[in-house]
Parts: C-alpha cells; structure tokens; sequence
C-alpha cells in the first residue's frame, strides 16, 4: 500500500512539473523550503549547529535561516529535477548545465584511462552524475543507499540507467565497485556523509575533526586509479555549472596507512573549500560532527 501511495506522488508532481512554467516551480520549490525549514525544529537545530561549527559562530541568525532555507531547496531540486527528467532527451538534460575545466576529464578519456569520481551532496548531485555520464559518453557507477520502497527503487534505477547512471549499494559496495572498475566503467562515489568510526578515516573538516569514507581512497590506492573531484551549482535553479577540480593522485607506498590518511584528507579539504566559497549549496541537515561532538546535536 505504501508504495503504491509513494508512486502516485511521484506521478501527481511528475504530471505539476511538466505542466507548470519553471519560474512557478522556482517559486514552489523555494516555499517548500521554506515551510520545511521553518516546521522542522529539529533539522533547523542541526543547520544551525553545524553552521556554528564549521564557520565559528561568525554568521548571524538571518545568514544561517538564509542557508538553512536554500540547503532545503537544494534537496527538493534534487528530488524534482529527478521527476522532471524522467523520459526527458539526454541532449536537454544538459542544455542548461555549463562545465568549468572539462579538460581534466578528456586528458583521461584521451589516454583511454579511468578515473575515479568524487563529489557531496552539494547542489543538484543527481543532476551532476547524469550530466557527467552523458557530457563524456561514460557509463558513472554510484554508491546509494537502497530505497525502503521497492517500487520507488526499481523506478529510480530505470530513471537513472537511462543516462548511463548505475548504482550500486552501500551494502556490499566494495564488490559492486570493483566489478564497475573491472568492466571499465566510472565509479561515482558521495564522500560527503557521516560513517561510524570504525568504518571511517578521521579528517581535518572545517578546522574540526571528522569521519570520511575511505573507499574512493582504497580503489585509487588498489588499482592505480586518480581521483577526479567535481561539483555542480546553480544561481538560480535554472542554469547549473559543474566545476571539475585537478585530480588527486593515486598513491601506492610501502605505508598504507599513510596513502590513505592523504588522499582521505584531499579530498575532504577540496569539499571545504568548495562549501566556503559558496555555502548555501551543500546538506547541512546532517550530522555531520556526530562522533566527534556528541553534545553537538542535543535540543536543550
């Protein structure tokens, strides 16, 4: 019954999104937020803590409201654009998305070389692993978490396949990676979300210590294989940019340890520096310090 309940959803905002002009659906998306921001206390709580956190209690209330509400905007973007572009032409999908220093790409695809992909939930990131996929004619393996709908699931993974986008899930992802690589394709790894300890690499992130996942690092480190950091943004919900970065180098020392603390830590400080510049865009409802600051979280 649940699911049938989530795919009528699904088609009652497929069949609004199609029908309605994008500015309106601007507008909808931005009172959404709004409306979630400002109802959820608990996630408003979390914003503001990390917020807090990561930027040393310099931002005023109103700068935090303002990122809080546009943190919420993003994730419905993301979950629209994904309605939105069911069925959608690969060519339109990417007629409003710029690519800031695609070369870093082409120089891999020109040597017939892999590469690893590595990004957060910053901006669209759905969008951006299809745009990817299609812009360079790759197939992108990514890691995700399997819906609780299987109804839902199944449809997100025909939506995806359609732009050359696979996934693959967390549970059992090192195999599923490995067998990506194996058969030549591009493993797309969110390396941006909370792990427990013993799971994780413990990084420097916003002057704070933090857990990261290890797995980009472990495959680059395993197979010889760079890791490519990118991200997209957008002003206005209607044209996206994604910036690719200078790769970071596979390392293979005699200390293991070593190499992955290293490319760990990469990857962490290019995701810092992406956020500082233009914070509004990344998930900040997350609890992102969790281990490190168990008080952090608690509503008094």
């Amino acid at each position: 019954m649940r699911d049938y309940f989530y795919l009528g959803l699904y088609k009652t905002f497929g069949l609004i999104l199609t029908i309605l002009p994008r500015k309106a659906i601007i507008k909808l998306m931005k009172g959404l937020a709004w409306f979630a921001y400002t109802l959820s206390k608990k996630h408003q709580h979390i914003i503001h803590q990390n917020l807090d956190l990561a930027f040393a209690k310099q931002l005023s209330n109103k700068e935090k409201k303002r990122i809080g509400i546009d943190a919420f905007s993003n994730l419905i973007d993301t979950t629209f654009g994904i309605i939105y572009r069911d069925k959608m032409d690969k060519n339109k999908v990417i007629e409003n998305v710029t690519f800031k220093n695609e070369e870093f790409i082409k120089a891999y695809q020109k040597e017939n070389k892999q590469f690893i992909l590595v990004t957060g939930h910053y901006g669209n990131w759905e969008l951006l692993s299809q745009s990817i996929a299609i812009k360079f004619d790759l197939t992108l393996v990514g890691v995700g978490r399997e819906l609780d709908s299987k109804v839902m699931d199944d449809l997100l993974i025909k939506n995806r396949e359609r732009f050359n986008v696979e996934m693959v899930y967390k549970k059992g992802a090192m195999k599923g990676c490995i067998r990506a690589i194996n058969q030549k394709k591009i493993v797309g790894i969110l390396t941006d979300q909370h792990l427990p300890l013993a799971q994780s690499i413990n990084v420097d992130f916003f002057n704070h210590k933090a857990t990261h996942t290890p797995l980009a690092s472990i495959l680059s480190r395993k197979f010889g294989i760079d890791l490519v950091p990118a991200y997209i943004s957008t002003d206005d919900y209607e044209h996206y940019t994604v910036s690719i970065h200078p790769p970071i180098k596979s390392l293979r020392t005699d200390n293991q340890e070593k190499d992955l603390k290293q490319m760990t830590q990469a990857q962490a400080k290019i995701l810092e520096e992406v956020i500082r510049n233009n914070p509004n865009q990344w998930f900040w409802q997350h609890k992102r310090w969790k281990d490190f600051y168990k008080e952090l979280y608690k509503i008094l």
